[in-house]
C-alpha cells in the first residue's frame, strides 16, 4: 500500500483532475463547434509557459501560469484579427495561429535555457505522469499529515486549483454559458457580451491546459478536451447530461489509464507496466468510436 501511494496515487490524481476539467470545458468547445480551439489554446500556451520560466527562472507555477495566460489571450486575439485581415474561415486562422505559437515556442525552449529545467520537447507533448512520485507516503495516516501532504507534486496543487475555479466558474454562470454555446445571437440580444464570455470561458481552458501540460502533455490535454465532450455529444442532446457527464467521463478515462497502465499488471503479478498517457489516449478513442458505433446502428 506504501508503494501505491508514493508511485501510482499522485499520477492517479493528476490524471483524474486533468481529464475532469478538460472534460468539462471540452464540452463548450464542442457545442460551439470550435474545437480546434482546444487544439490551438493547448499549444498556444508554449511560448507564454517558456517566458515565464525565462523571466524568473524557476519552474513555478505562478509565472508560468500567467505567462500561458497572456499567451492564449494573445493568440485568441490573433486568430480574430487573422480571420479579419485574411478573411479565412475560422478554421484556418485557427490551424495558422496556433502552429505558429507552438513553433514559436518551441524555438524558445532552445535559446531560453529552459531545457536545463527538464521543460524539453518530450515533457511538452507527452507529460510526465510517470516521474509525479510523493515519497513522503507511508501508510494512509499520511493522508491526514500536514508534513506528508506538502510533498506531494507541486502539479497536483495547480491542477486541483484549476479544477475548483472552472468548476465554480460552470456553476455560477451555467445559465449564461447555455445560451452562449447554442445561440450566441440570442444571448447577445439579451444583453450578454458574447466576445468578452467566450473570451472568459478560453482563458479557462487555456488555465486548464497548462495545469494539465507538464503531467500529461499537449497532446492528451488536446484529446481530453474533445473526447470526452464527443463521446457525449453522439449519446445525449441534454445539455446538463453533456456538460457534467463530459467531466465525469474525462476524470473516469484518466483513472481508468492509470490503474491499468500500472497498478492492475501490479496487482496481476506481471512484471510489466505501459504508459499511463498512451492508454488513456488509447481509451478516449475507443469511448468515442463506440459511442459512433451505438449511434449509428439502426433502432
Amino acid at each position: 500500500m506504501t508503494e501505491f501511494l508514493q508511485l501510482d496515487l499522485p499520477p492517479l490524481l493528476a490524471a483524474l483532475l486533468a481529464g475532469g476539467t478538460c472534460g468539462l470545458l471540452g464540452s463548450f468547445l464542442v457545442l460551439r463547434r470550435e474545437s480546434l480551439l482546444g487544439d490551438a489554446l493547448s499549444h498556444a500556451v508554449l511560448p507564454g509557459i517558456v517566458v515565464g520560466f525565462a523571466l524568473t527562472g524557476l519552474r513555478s507555477a505562478g509565472p508560468m501560469l500567467l505567462g500561458a495566460l497572456a499567451a492564449a489571450l494573445l493568440a485568441t486575439l490573433a486568430i480574430g484579427w487573422v480571420k479579419r485581415a485574411a478573411r479565412l474561415e475560422g478554421g484556418a486562422a485557427t490551424g495558422l495561429v496556433f502552429t505558429g505559437f507552438f513553433a514559436m515556442g518551441l524555438v524558445l525552449l532552445e535559446v531560453t535555457g529552459a531545457r536545463s529545467a527538464d521543460l524539453d520537447v518530450d515533457c511538452v507533448l507527452f507529460g510526465q505522469l510517470e516521474t509525479l512520485v510523493w515519497l513522503e507516503a507511508q501508510g494512509w495516516a499520511s493522508l491526514l499529515d500536514p508534513a506528508a501532504l506538502a510533498g506531494l507534486p507541486r502539479q497536483l496543487g495547480l491542477l486541483a486549483a484549476v479544477a475548483l475555479v472552472a468548476g465554480l466558474a460552470v456553476a455560477v454562470f451555467w445559465r449564461p454559458l447555455q445560451l452562449i454555446a447554442f445561440d450566441p445571437a440570442f444571448a447577445a440580444s439579451l444583453g450578454l457580451r458574447v466576445g468578452r464570455w467566450e473570451m472568459g470561458l478560453n482563458l479557462l481552458i487555456a488555465a486548464a491546459a497548462v495545469a494539465a501540460f507538464e503531467a500529461v502533455g499537449s497532446i492528451l490535454v488536446v484529446a481530453m478536451l474533445v473526447c470526452p465532450a464527443v463521446a457525449l455529444r453522439l449519446m445525449t442532446d441534454r445539455y446538463r447530461v453533456q456538460v457534467v457527464g463530459g467531466a465525469g467521463l474525462g476524470a473516469g478515462l484518466g483513472a481508468a489509464g492509470v490503474l491499468l497502465a500500472g497498478p492492475l499488471p501490479a496487482a496481476l503479478g506481471l512484471g510489466l507496466s505501459l504508459n499511463a498517457a498512451g492508454l488513456i489516449g488509447t481509451l478516449a478513442g475507443l469511448v468515442v468510436a463506440g459511442c459512433l458505433i451505438l449511434r449509428t446502428r439502426p433502432a
